[in-house]
Formats: C-alpha cells, structure tokens, sequence
C-alpha cells in the first residue's frame, strides 16, 4: 500500500508513545496472571529428561524460535519445531522424555490443534502459552501459561504486538528462572557462547597464550649482563627471568630497569644478572584465566608477566599484545 503523501510527524511520534505505553500496562498486568501454573511449568522442565521443544505459527513461531534459542543458551536444553512441518514428518523429533511448550495467542492454531492429538499419545508434558486459557490448546494441554493482554498496541488491534511482547517476556522470564534454579553460571554461559568476548574471557586459560619453551627468554642468576641483554634482544619481551639452579623463579629484569640504571651511570659490564633483577616478579599460573592474567597487568602497570606452573618452575611468558591477539583485552 503506498505511503499517503503528507507525513504528520507528530501523529507518528504520538502512535509510538502509545505503543509503548500499551506494552508498558501489559507486561505490567502480566505479573499479576503468574502464579502456580507458571511455577508448574517450571517444574516440568526441571523434571524434563530430554528437551523442551517450542511450537508457535505466524508472529508466535518467530517468538518461540527466540524462546528456544534463550532457553538453550541459559542451560535448558531446547529447539524449535515448526507446527506445519511436524504434520509432515518433523514431529518425530518430540521423544517421549521431552517437554513440549506451545505458543499460540488465540490458542485455536489449525496447524497446532492438527499435531495435539499425535503429542498426547507420545505421553509428553504439553505445556501452553496462550491469551486465551479456554481455548482449543487450552483445555487439551497439561499446563496453562496466561499470556493474555487487554488489547494490542495496533490501532486496528489486529497485528500481533503486545501480545508478541507478552509472549516475549514471559520466555525470558522462564529462561531466568530456570538458569538460576540450575544454578548456572557466568562459566556455563561462556560454554554455550565460545565464540563470544565473555567466552574468551572464561574459559582462555594463560597456557592457551603464554609463550613457552625456546621462546621464554630465562637467563641463571650468574649470566652478565652483555649476555642478559642479548637474551632479551632475541626473544623480543622487553624481560627476562632470572631462574635459580632448580628452574624456580629468583628474578626478573626489564628493559625499565635496564634504564634506570643507566640514568645512574652505574658500570654495566661488570654486573651480573643477581645483581641488578627484581627478585619479587609478578607470576601467573600457568592454569589461571587469561583475564585474571590481564587483570593482574592492569593492577600492577606492568606489560608482561613470567608464567608458572604448580610446582612454581617457569613455563612461560605473555605479554598484552598476546591478550590482544586473542581478544582478551
């Protein structure tokens, strides 16, 4: 339909207030319509041993498809199932220890009310979301979630809006319930999300970035310092550590202090590498975050960090540029 010519930007503004404000009262109505059914609801899905499947057509599938993504992204294994395809075979991916929760406003969905009697005889738990309680899906399903609102935001209150809005919340509101009485975790979530930033930041570990082997620059405490320095030169650091006969740790020297103290104009050729380190360095575990390493820089200014492992024999160095490769910082 073509746009009327004359557009009346305060009229625009006006309708957008007034959605807005529409989808405000319902979602704040919404809470009062929660109570034990919701809380059935969650039990199921505690007690579920196998997935929650989600079902919706129209506006209501593209917010069941988002419903199940949350929940599989928040420690509820789920997927989504179109009702249309499941008449057609698909509907053989419901098993018998699933959970299935349909989404339908009206709640008299052809293409749901086609595939109820098919989920009744698998024996699974048919959890409904519904404006309507009374409806079809209503009266034939285990459990009834109340996704009813007074009227849509659409001034022909036609299109789905608030209702979609309610049917919105009320999955994340399952999602945070669910999450927090599994007791998932911020370590959970980077599982499902590797590829995101907080992914990186909670499951890189410092072994997974730290240099090691030939390209750890280490000297002994006895090394002088032409050759200290030529350490240094060729593993590219900025430091070197200063190990003790059994590989431990005593020291650490850097190009900062190489600095100071030639601003003192002390004679460098006859010092050796116990004379001028720092003998309490900043160590990581090699098992540590690669955050906690990036946090220990940050609280100490320093660029680089000398890695250990349990034993406290040195394994490796990393530095900020090794945490910025890998998207850490």
């Amino acid at each position: 339909m073509p746009a009327s010519s004359s557009f009346d930007a305060e009229r625009a503004l006006a309708l957008v207030r007034a959605t807005l404000d529409i989808e405000a009262r319902a979602l704040d109505a919404l809470k009062d319509r929660q109570g034990e059914d919701l809380v059935a609801a969650l039990r199921a899905i505690l007690a579920c041993r196998g997935r929650v499947v989600v079902m919706g057509m129209g506006k209501s599938g593209h917010v069941g498809r988002k419903v199940a993504a949350t929940l599989a992204s928040t420690g509820t294994p789920s997927f989504f199932v179109h009702p249309g395809e499941a008449s057609h075979g698909d509907l053989g991916m419901v098993t018998a220890g699933d959970v299935v929760l349909a989404i339908s406003n009206s709640g008299e969905s052809d293409e749901i009310a086609a595939i109820v009697p098919a989920i009744r005889r698998l024996g699974v738990t048919l959890i409904a979301m519904t404006g309507h309680v009374e409806s079809s899906l209503g009266r034939h399903a285990d459990i009834v979630i109340s996704s009813a609102v007074d009227q849509e935001a659409c001034p022909l209150n036609l299109a789905p809006t608030a209702s979609t809005t309610a049917q919105m919340a009320l999955g994340d509101a399952l999602a945070v319930a669910l999450l927090d009485a599994r007791g998932f975790r911020e370590e959970d979530f980077a599982r499902s999300h590797p590829g995101g930033s907080l992914g990186r930041k909670l499951l890189m570990h410092v072994v997974d970035l730290m240099r090691s082997g030939d390209a750890v620059p280490r000297v002994d405490a006895g090394t002088v310092m032409a050759e200290m320095l030529q350490e240094m030169t060729r593993k590219g650091l900025g430091f070197t550590a200063v190990c003790d006969a059994s590989g431990r740790v005593a020291g650490i020297f850097t190009d900062g202090d190489l600095r100071r103290l030639i601003e003192t104009g002390a004679d460098l050729r006859a010092m050796r590498a116990r004379d001028v380190m720092s003998a309490s360095p900043k160590l990581v575990r090699d098992d540590a975050l690669a955050v906690e390493a990036a946090e220990l820089m940050e609280r100490h200014r320093v660029t680089g960090l000398l890695v250990v492992d349990r034993a406290g024999q040195l394994v490796g160095a990393i530095n900020s540029n090794d945490l910025m490769r890998a998207k850490v910082i």
